[in-house]
């Protein structure tokens, strides 16, 4: 089984690839996509679809999971923008058929820090040492996105799927 995990965004998605094999996953791609921030909004919005819809096809993806969207009080634009990339994302899934799992942040820094809590660092930190990889993923989107990955992976490997 391969799954998808995504951290939604306008200017860069984190992206992860995870493979189930045997009792453990593992990452058989990650990174971002980079979308400029100069261009408009509904110009990257296609991007990131087309981008996304490149990802599925690719890999021939059978699950994919999204962080959730959170947005504090105070930033509501932040909120709204968040809300487009992750519809167009969700869009590209919806039209190949592919199941999505909306993955709270809260749950998946639990998992893979034990703080719900976590920061962007930390993230990272646990991220390199529990799939052993030689350096801290980078940016932080792309270490949140296997972390997405990594939990639903686990969660689909104990239930079976």
């Amino acid at each position: 089984m391969r799954i998808l995990g995504i951290d939604p965004g306008l200017h860069l998605t984190g992206y992860a690839v995870v493979e189930s094999r045997g009792f453990k996953p593992a990452i058989a791609e990650a990174g971002v996509i980079r979308l400029n921030p100069r261009m408009d909004a509904s110009k990257r919005l296609v991007e990131l679809h087309q981008q996304i819809s490149q990802l599925l096809k690719e890999f021939k993806i059978d699950q994919m999971g999204v962080e959730q969207l959170y947005a504090h009080y105070k930033h509501p634009r932040t909120a709204i923008l968040m809300g487009h990339a992750r519809g167009v994302i969700l869009l590209a899934a919806a039209q190949a058929d592919i199941p999505i799992t909306h993955m709270p942040s809260t749950l998946v820094k639990k998992m893979i820090t034990g703080n719900v809590h976590a920061g962007k660092a930390q993230v990272q930190k646990s991220v390199m040492m529990l799939c052993r990889l030689p350096q801290l993923p980078t940016p932080s989107d792309t270490a949140d996105a296997i972390a997405v990955a990594w939990v639903l992976a686990g969660r689909l490997m104990r239930v079976g799927r």
